[in-house]
């Protein structure tokens, strides 16, 4: 990369539906510049992009990784992306960092859900592409209809390029430039001097996608895809404009030049490396950086010195002694920068804006299988998040669980695997619990004694207890109402710390109680036996009793979520959510397709995620958060209190 005009610099992503053959054409691109002197093959485990053990193992791409190449006298930037849907977040990563996207369709399947997926935020990122047809040596492929189908289901724009251009791609060509559409309607024909410059610069704008038809098992294409890239995408300098974050108004402005001298760089990506450890990967969008310097960390307000830079060529690290505007490289040991960040000299007064991730959609508790995990636990976790923002950890504060929240089932998967191949910790993965609460629907007195007498000086502790059910969300209130010393007025802090604690422990099925009003109004005591502990005890006695007696119920957290749908599927989708005690609030169209917001018990979603991908063939995605808490139906409790009890009886 060292000594190439940005002019003369591509950044590219290769992205495309699972298996389609991204990392095979990655292969084959290095192979045919020279970059490798062999071929490698995803099946043999040999390739420069997939090199984690995972990888090798499943024979799947699952992280982004970065490599390089040399063809004409241009240097070309390439991040070869996962296609499965659960690793989509190391495509939202790598298209920030790149000016355009290979998209790759096997023509043996057509357009698949994945392509959808990545053409449409290609399309949001405004970004230029070249659509690369592969495995057009298969059987019954036929070419025509498959290019009538990709026109249809991507883009009219799409045209097919070659060593010469037909008549219909002249013709789109000349219509992306007034003058050049009346010197072509005046002359019937157009040279190649003509058609190169302005196909260049209608691929920047999106006005023109080019196509081209190849085998990477045949090494058909790949040439004409080389040629196609350095003529016809966007430099770093021709990129589409960038939205950022004015650092001081916070309002969202444009940068539109990126032949600055000022250094503007944002953080895309971490790798938590074994021999050099935490790897930050940055795009510089404008300027120089060079080895052993420092930079200023403009989302931290940090300044950072930092070592050598290097250039990725997969899982190795090339040393080199500067790098600017376009160019992807990597940096070891940083203390303070973390993906997302930008990085400038100082000057400059904006913040890229930070990456869009998606949410999670499917979670898990998790627990260490020894008490040698429990130690090494924190750790693997820390280092993963870190590494990939899609996966998330939490801790339910009222359950207790460590819950692991990913993409997808293979997602959690994987990084469970991690934990143990990297970081050599083993643990069990689970359900959720769902974090119910207990409350009450009337109002009741009730007594409670504790009276033990075992020889010596014994317990004592009478309480009268009036509960009374509170608005949602008041949670708890206590009273003291005791007159006449009824209760000595040291012991009335005994008394809420036992209330307090069986409102924690649950009254019906182990939950904790809220929405309660306490008033303690009576009582009686004895002058050697009473205690702290016995009004402890018997606050909680009381507690416990007086909720079953006040038509207790259970709150179940209900969701808001939003499903958004090919419009083929929202009757399917409207009965699955009706399936599991769902409301719909409401359906709208987006674009092509319907979002549905719906409101859904919480215990109703944990394995939605893999039955919306079933229902909708791939094609459906979701989000979703806390709302508010509903009293569960009857028929609900009554199992979830018999669980809660058979799970107390085998613990005994």
């Amino acid at each position: 990369m060292e000594g190439f005009d940005p002019k003369m610099v591509r950044s590219i992503a290769l992205v495309s539906h699972a298996q389609a053959g991204k990392t095979s054409l990655a292969e084959s691109l290095l192979f045919v510049t020279g970059a490798t002197s062999r071929l490698g093959k995803p099946e043999e485990g040999n390739t420069l992009s997939d090199y984690n053990h995972d990888e090798i193992e499943r024979k799947i791409s699952i992280n982004s990784s970065i490599i390089n190449c040399s063809y004409n006298g241009h240097f070309i930037h390439i991040i070869d992306t996962p296609g499965y849907a659960d690793f989509i977040g190391e495509v939202y990563s790598s298209l920030p960092a790149v000016d355009a996207g290979i998209v790759v369709i096997d023509a043996a399947q057509g357009i698949e859900v994945g392509t959808e997926r990545v053409w449409a935020l290609l399309e949001e990122a405004s970004l230029a592409r070249i659509i690369f047809v592969n495995k057009t040596d298969k059987e019954d492929v036929n070419a025509e209809e498959l290019l009538g189908n990709i026109k249809e289901g991507l883009s009219k724009k799409i045209i097919v390029v070659g060593k010469e251009f037909d008549e219909v791609a002249i013709e789109s060509i000349a219509e992306t430039d007034d003058a050049l559409l009346e010197k072509y309607l005046e002359q019937g024909s157009l040279s190649q001097e003509e058609l190169l410059p302005a196909l260049h610069k209608a691929t920047s704008k999106c006005e023109l996608f080019p196509l081209v038809f190849g085998s990477v098992h045949k090494q058909e294409g790949i040439g004409e895809l080389l040629e196609a890239i350095i003529k016809y995408l966007p430099s770093p300098l021709e990129r589409p404009p960038l939205k950022v974050i004015d650092s001081k108004t916070k309002e969202e402005k444009e940068i539109t030049s990126f032949d600055s001298d000022s250094l503007s760089a944002q953080v895309f990506k971490s790798i938590s490396d074994p021999y050099v450890g935490q790897l930050s990967i940055l795009r510089i969008f404008s300027g120089t950086l060079s080895s052993n310097g420092s930079f200023y960390n403009v989302t931290k307000d940090v300044w950072e010195r930092f070592g050598q830079i290097h250039s990725l060529q997969g899982k190795n690290q090339k040393p080199i002694p500067t790098a600017s505007c376009g160019d992807i490289i990597a940096i070891a040991k940083l203390k303070s920068t973390k993906t997302g960040d930008t990085i400038t000299d100082g000057a400059g007064d904006f913040l890229f804006k930070p990456i869009q991730f998606p949410e999670p959609a499917i979670s898990s508790s998790i627990r260490p299988k020894s008490r040698a995990d429990e130690g090494k636990i924190s750790v693997a976790l820390s280092k993963l998040t870190a590494e990939d923002p899609t996966f998330k950890i939490s801790l339910d504060q009222q359950t207790k669980e460590l819950i692991i929240s990913g993409v997808g089932d293979l997602h959690l998967d994987v990084m469970v695997a991690r934990m143990r191949q990297r970081f050599h910790v083993d643990v069990e993965m689970g359900t959720p619990k769902v974090a119910y609460k207990e409350t009450i629907s009337k109002t009741v007195k009730i007594q409670a004694k504790y009276k033990k007498q075992s020889g010596g000086r014994g317990q004592y502790g009478d309480v009268w207890l009036e509960l009374q059910p509170l608005p949602q969300g008041e949670n708890f209130e206590f009273v003291d109402k005791v007159f006449g010393g009824a209760i000595p007025k040291n012991f009335i802090p005994s008394v809420e710390k036992g209330v307090l604690q069986a409102c924690r422990e649950g009254a019906i099925a182990g939950y904790p109680i809220v929405d309660i009003k306490v008033i303690l109004y009576d009582g009686s005591y004895h002058n050697v036996d009473s205690s702290d502990m016995a009004f402890q005890i018997a606050g909680a006695m009381a507690l416990r009793k007086g909720v079953l007696e006040a038509a207790p119920k259970l709150l179940e957290p209900i969701m808001d979520v939003e499903i958004v749908i090919p419009d083929d599927y929202t009757g399917q989708i409207s009965g699955d959510l009706n399936s599991r005690r769902g409301r719909i609030m409401g359906i709208e169209t987006v674009g092509k397709k319907q979002k549905i917001k719906a409101q859904v018990p919480l215990s109703e979603m944990f394995k939605y995620a893999n039955d919306l991908r079933s229902i909708t063939a791939d094609r459906g995605a979701y989000s979703m958060r806390f709302s508010h808490y509903e009293d569960t139906p009857q028929k609900v409790l009554q199992g979830i209190v018999a669980a809660a009890k058979q799970d107390k009886e085998e613990k005994k």
